[in-house]
């Protein structure tokens, strides 16, 4: 059964990658990622049904608009593999439970503001507002499964703590930053990213993505500099690195957080 599902799973990733797609290029925009239908944007002829099949798509029209031959970024069907597997790798995880479902829309929510922040160093309010309200009901959702109130009220108070922790935890860095550096040193959109991270995952485990994130921020730009690919003190976005921390958090979290605890007693025995 597992191979039908996974297959069954990867197309739906698929899917669901090319609406990330979508996403991506209009809420920046300010246009509806409803109506109208997916268009080329140079063009602005409508797609047929079978060119807007998930990455075979791409393929199909050898990376060109049908119209007008336009080249279509090759980032389409790259981000609709990522969003196949991933899908994947968190139904392998999970199994068939309530976290799978949950998960899988954590997971989009985090991989389209990764792409828009990459794009345009913002991460737009409502991505960043609706995922702190889904991960706040999806937290109840949890608690209403221990079959009694005392369990759902620590669930979403769990959900609320990793929230204002979040975005204290920011707000805080952004202040200090600020001092030190006499500049803007944190966007406020990273702000609600994090508390919407800690609605997902609460706060213990949020300060472990925060941690792993701004590892992956020092490495990220450091290799810039030494690359001269990036100047000192230039900004770059955060969010994919607060993405990706949340994602590494998400399936190894907990285990890290053990093998770290076992370690430090070990070495203060």
């Amino acid at each position: 059964m597992l191979i039908p599902a996974s297959l069954i799973v990867l197309a739906l990733g698929a899917s669901i990658g090319s609406f990330i797609n979508v996403v991506v290029y209009r809420i920046p925009a300010g246009l509806s990622v409803i109506f109208p239908p997916s268009r080329c944007p140079h063009c602005l002829n409508q797609l047929k049904a079978y060119d807007n099949v998930p990455v075979l798509g791409w393929f199909w029209l050898k990376g060109r608009c049908r119209y007008c031959k336009s080249k279509i970024s090759i980032r389409y069907p790259v981000v609709e593999v990522f969003a196949a597997l991933l899908f994947l790798l968190v139904f392998w995880v999970f199994q068939y439970s309530p976290f799978t479902l949950g998960y899988w829309i954590f997971c989009s929510w985090l991989l389209a503001l990764s792409l828009i922040d990459f794009d345009t160093m913002t991460l737009p309010n409502p991505l960043t507002k609706s995922g702190l309200v889904l991960g706040v009901l999806f937290q109840t959702v949890l608690g209403f499964q221990s079959d009694s109130l005392s369990g759902v009220c620590y669930q979403l108070y769990g959900a609320v703590v990793g929230a204002v922790v979040g975005i204290w935890l920011f707000d805080a860095i952004s202040f200090v930053g600020s001092v030190i550096f006499q500049k803007e040193a944190m966007g406020g959109g990273d702000a609600k990213l994090a508390a919407m991270m800690g609605a997902w995952l609460g706060w213990k485990l949020l300060l472990l993505a925060v941690f792993l994130s701004c590892i992956m921020g020092v490495l990220a730009g450091g290799s810039g500099v030494i690359l001269k690919n990036r100047k000192w003190g230039k900004k770059m976005p955060f969010g994919p690195c607060l993405a990706l921390g949340s994602v590494i958090t998400l399936f190894g979290g907990e285990n890290i957080i053990s093998s770290y605890l076992k370690l430090f007693f070990w070495q203060s025995m």
